[in-house]
């Protein structure tokens, strides 16, 4: 079994566990500080991979990191140790803020940028977003400079490209022709 198909069985199953006890948002909450954790330290994502640390140790050290967590969400730390699978957490915390939006209607739109988003410009996507999807959405923003200029929106299977690099690449095209 691949990781990522693993991490979507977690993930459903802390999701059903935590819906049952009425507390999947709390829960959505303690996985998005772990995501945000495991992407901002590499030593902590170096360790919890690492297969030289005894997986007692890593329950241990997570207790430790994550001590306001639902208990939903300590149970899923008891079930990794129990089945060793720690190296997976960020993938199966990831999937469930994904499974807990599509549960509750939210679609992420992710627009990447040459430089950060600002809250105005936030809502200007916002408000075009709103002109064709009647879900609730949320903004990703990636920064990549390589894009130069202007934006790429992605919503679902859905992509409008109007980054500078792009007309760059039309304009090239066609010249080539």
């Amino acid at each position: 079994m691949n990781m990522s198909r693993a991490a979507i069985r977690y993930a459903k199953a802390i999701l059903d566990y935590a819906t049952d006890a009425n507390k999947a948002t709390e829960v959505n909450a303690d996985m998005k500080s772990i995501v945000v954790a495991i992407e901002e330290s590499t030593e902590l994502k170096d360790f919890l991979s690492n297969p030289i640390v005894k997986q007692e140790v890593k329950k241990a050290a997570l207790s430790q990191i994550f001590t306001e967590v639902q208990p939903q969400t300590n149970k899923l730390f008891d079930l990794l140790l129990e089945n060793k699978r720690f190296e997976i957490l960020h993938s199966i915390a990831s999937e469930y803020n994904s499974l807990f939006d599509e549960k509750n209607g939210v679609q992420v739109a992710t627009v990447t940028t040459a430089f950060a988003i600002t809250p105005e410009l936030e809502q200007q996507v916002l408000a075009k977003i709103a002109t064709f999807s009647n879900k609730k959405i949320t903004i990703k923003n990636i920064v990549n400079p390589d894009i130069i200029g202007g934006f790429i929106l992605r919503i679902g299977d859905m992509q409008y490209n109007a980054s500078v690099s792009s007309k760059l690449q039309e304009l090239k095209r066609e010249f080539a022709n």
